[in-house]
């Protein structure tokens, strides 16, 4: 496949990889809103987007990435944020037999600590299902979940990487490199490609980011949008 399909993520993964989560119509989709607050259209130069709005609540935010279309009356954009769309270009060096031991797949019964775990870090892009995209992984201390990562859209040959997150009180222990590592010798081993979305103004991720391998694609704008009440 080729990478052109990353300038649509949502939309990319929404017919392919995604299509059983898809609601909507041939040229305009969304997640379930317990899933994953993005929506997506195939096309931003026709007015295909207004057929989702009987599926949007009123009051509801949700994300628009990459180029705006023209929005329904009633939607407005609340804010955007820029991002730097980086694609894994090599396999960072494999866990070692220790860390590979921290690092546990996550299941139902960790539901609620990862909701808890992600939302008091990164709110608003992690909802109560968002674990059903793909496989979570995460690491424990003394029973307590302390860092997560996991797979967000997933299209044919390519696989996001999201939910980065570890509590402040674990930082500065590699936590999140063990985790991205371990995700990215899944895909690699399956003939995926790795990619992630970083905020443009967090140097410091992208700088983690490019030590293990990835390179920035693009940049690509999160347009979060309301749907007015």
């Amino acid at each position: 496949m080729k990478e052109t399909i990353l300038d649509n993520p949502a939309w990319g993964a929404l017919t392919s990889e995604h299509a059983h989560f898809a609601q909507g119509t041939a040229s305009a989709k969304r997640y379930p809103q317990e899933v994953l607050p993005f929506i997506a259209v195939e096309t931003t130069n026709n007015s295909s987007i207004a057929a989702l709005d009987n599926r949007i609540t009123p009051g509801e935010s949700f994300f628009i990435i990459g180029e705006l279309p023209v929005l329904p009356e009633g939607w407005t954009v609340e804010n955007e944020l820029p991002c730097a769309q980086m694609l894994l270009t090599g396999l960072p060096a494999p866990l070692t037999a220790a860390d590979a031991e921290l690092v546990s797949l996550l299941g139902p019964e960790d539901a609620d600590d990862m909701y808890t775990l992600i939302n008091s870090i990164q709110p608003g892009y992690y909802k109560p299902d968002t674990r059903l995209l793909g496989n979570y992984y995460g690491i424990r201390q003394e029973g307590r979940l302390v860092a997560m990562a996991g797979e967000r859209m997933r299209m044919t040959g390519f696989t996001e990487l999201s939910a980065i997150c570890t509590h402040p009180d674990f930082t500065g222990r590699g936590y999140a490199q063990k985790l991205i590592t371990r995700l990215c010798h899944q895909q690699g081993g399956n003939g995926i490609t790795s990619f992630l979305h970083v905020a443009l103004s967090n140097e410091r991720a992208i700088r983690l980011y490019e030590h293990m391998g990835f390179a920035q694609r693009r940049v690509i704008s999160f347009h979060r949008v309301k749907k007015q009440p």
